[in-house]
């Protein structure tokens, strides 16, 4: 009988949370899948071991409750009737009539939008010195998603605090308070998403949720849907462009001729999210380890994204890499369906801030957030030695 790959690397350790790819490159030279008895689950390392989990349906995201049921109720109901929480049918049926609001054209009209935005917040920048995330990357993706959605722009502070609070629960281990922040969050996100809700049934107007209200999913479904767009639409975006940045401005790059080619570089290099994670509905050969029905096993992407196999120098950042098959977004049914919006704002984001600080650089240490799952930064202090335009 053939043994099973282990490994102990503890993804919440210091070490592993400031700079988790010396570890992914030593784990996936001696095994594409190892279980990881400390988390009772199998972690893959490879490209083609974490596309498998990701592509293949013998492989669910099937949400259960977390306990205690009662108390956590208002975070379980959000992510119960989340399409990323359930698999085909049901997955299906969520996904769709999203999937059709955002195929009237709502992305690519808000381009012109983005752009401007990008500009009235950068012209409120010192360029002697300013946190370009708080000034620019955080404002930026909530203004665009509540635009999208039809969010009254002066709920923007409170949706991304909603949105920290929520996601932090997706860490290895939250404490009590991260719990208790979280179920806040859910709640009063909730109340303020069936009040436009209500009103857009009222009166409809030319947005994503009078889109959503006008189909068969029901109100609860309408709620999760819009936090989950809410959620996901701005804080990968944050993420992504704080760590992209940051990438670059330590090694002196520029964002390459076609900065959409560079933003597909930012999202491959430091991975804003890094592990999601399936359960096997029967018996499933990953990675030549036979993972049984019952069992878990995480992708890590950010370990599937600098696997050498796949990409040549993979600990290099190329702002012209081009193919670059990463799997930030995902792939197979759960693909990010709100990938297009998020190349989109951060293609313009990145060329409107260059544009306008040719010369930025970093003014000091940027801020880690001290999370494995969702990685990013709390603050990256920038100068821009002049501001041009």
């Amino acid at each position: 009988m053939r043994s099973v790959p282990t490994t102990s690397i503890d993804l919440t350790s210091p070490e592993v949370v400031a700079d988790p790819y010396p570890h992914f490159a030593r784990e996936r030279a001696s095994h594409p899948v190892a279980w990881h008895e400390e988390s009772q689950r199998y972690l893959s390392f490879s490209h083609a071991a974490v596309s498998a989990v990701q592509r293949d349906r013998r492989l669910g995201r099937l949400w259960t409750d977390k306990e205690p049921r009662a108390t956590l109720e208002p975070f379980n109901l959000l992510h119960r009737n989340q399409m990323m929480e359930n698999e085909p049918p049901e997955h299906t049926r969520l996904r769709r009539p999203v999937a059709r609001a955002f195929g009237r054209g709502h992305v690519e009209r808000l381009r012109p939008r983005v752009r401007a935005l990008a500009a009235e917040l950068l012209a409120e920048a010192d360029a002697s010195g300013f946190d370009v995330l708080e000034a620019f990357a955080e404002p930026l993706p909530v203004l665009v998603i509540a635009e999208l959605l039809g969010v009254p722009a002066s709920h923007a502070p409170e949706l991304r605090a909603w949105s920290q609070a929520i996601v932090r629960m997706y860490e290895v281990a939250p404490d009590q308070q991260v719990v208790d922040e979280a179920v806040s969050a859910a709640t009063d996100f909730a109340a303020l998403v069936r009040e436009l809700a209500a009103s857009r049934r009222a009166r409809p107007a030319e947005d994503l949720i009078t889109d959503l209200v006008g189909t068969e999913l029901s109100e609860d479904e309408v709620v999760a849907a819009v936090v989950l767009l809410l959620n996901a639409g701005h804080e990968a975006s944050v993420n992504v462009f704080g760590n992209g940045l940051v990438a670059m401005l330590r090694r002196g790059l520029r964002p390459g001729p076609d900065p959409a080619v560079t933003v597909e570089e930012m999202l491959r290099f430091d991975s804003a999210l890094q592990l999601f994670e399936r359960t096997a509905t029967e018996d499933v050969e990953v990675g030549g380890v036979v993972v049984e029905a019952g069992q878990k096993i995480a992708a890590l992407l950010g370990a599937a994204n600098r696997d050498p196999e796949v990409f040549a120098e993979p600990d290099a950042f190329r702002v012209d890499r081009d193919p670059n098959p990463h799997l930030a977004f995902g792939v197979g049914v759960h693909f990010c369906l709100g990938a297009p919006l998020a190349r989109m704002e951060l293609a313009e984001s990145l060329a409107t801030l260059f544009d306008a600080f040719p010369d930025l650089a970093l003014d000091g240490d940027p801020t880690s957030r001290g999370t494995f799952v969702l990685r990013g930064y709390a603050s990256v202090p920038v100068a821009a030695g002049g501001r041009h335009g």
